[in-house]
């Protein structure tokens, strides 16, 4: 990161204890402005874990977070506001129709009638929705649910977008079209995209960083993460010692 860089997502020192079970330890790093960063590895790292911290959804245990260099904890309200967040399981209303949910939040965050038509004709378009606006959501495909949740997680314009495995359970050609919206909006926003498909990350990322048993493994460029052109050992042997330091602490 040059000195220059204006740093849009931190974390410092991480943790979330559930009792004795610990799901992430010590997570530290920081991403600076226009970044595309994923956030590998894989199922149960501690990856939505720390998202929901960054995110606000979820308290620490130890450590703090910060958006566009607001404390989510002290500063939650004016760090939202930079922040645009798409959950595993995006906050769609079934029975309400894109046209209505991207309304309905556009009113909850206080948009005026100008601007929220203004930007729901933006998302609209960024997102490729027009076709299906006024169907129900629970009718929609899954690629289609995909697209209104990140409208919604745009809807304001933030600087910040934040997304947890947003290509799971899409079909070839919706995971390519996902991939090239999200290369289009990193031209103009920090993105944080977690994920445990190499593909993904090899397709979309500038940087990344490597989880696995809830602690940073690597922190990199995706050239630095290969090794002979590929992602499919590092990724093999990241999380296998990740396996083999657990169990050495469980045993100890």
């Amino acid at each position: 990161m040059s000195k220059n860089s204006k740093v849009m997502i931190e974390a410092k020192g991480l943790s979330k204890f559930y009792g004795p079970f610990v799901a992430i330890k010590d997570i530290t790093f920081s991403i600076p402005e226009g970044q595309i960063v994923a956030f590998l590895g894989p199922n149960g790292a501690g990856k939505s874990t720390t998202m929901k911290i960054l995110t606000g959804y979820l308290a620490p245990s130890e450590g703090s977070a910060a958006i566009g260099g607001l404390d989510i904890r002290t500063h939650r309200l004016e760090a939202s506001k930079r922040l645009g967040y798409l959950p595993e399981n995006g906050p769609l209303y079934q029975n309400m129709t894109p046209l209505e949910l991207l309304s309905f939040f556009g009113e909850a965050r206080g948009m005026d009638e100008a601007l929220l038509k203004k930007r729901i004709d933006t998302v609209i378009e960024q997102c490729s929705i027009e076709l299906v606006l006024d169907k129900p959501i629970d009718k929609l495909s899954r690629g289609y649910k995909q697209r209104v949740g990140l409208g919604q997680a745009l809807l304001h314009d933030p600087d910040v977008l934040i997304m947890d495995e947003p290509t799971a359970g899409l079909d070839p050609n919706q995971i390519r079209e996902f991939r090239d919206n999200i290369k289009k909006l990193g031209k103009s926003k920090t993105i944080l995209i977690s994920t445990h498909i190499l593909q993904e990350v090899d397709a979309i990322a500038d940087h990344v960083l490597f989880v696995n048993g809830g602690k940073m493994v690597f922190e990199g460029t995706v050239a630095d993460l290969k090794e002979k052109g590929s992602l499919d050992e590092p990724f093999y042997r990241l999380t296998n010692r990740g396996k083999i330091v657990a169990e050495k602490e469980v045993a100890a």
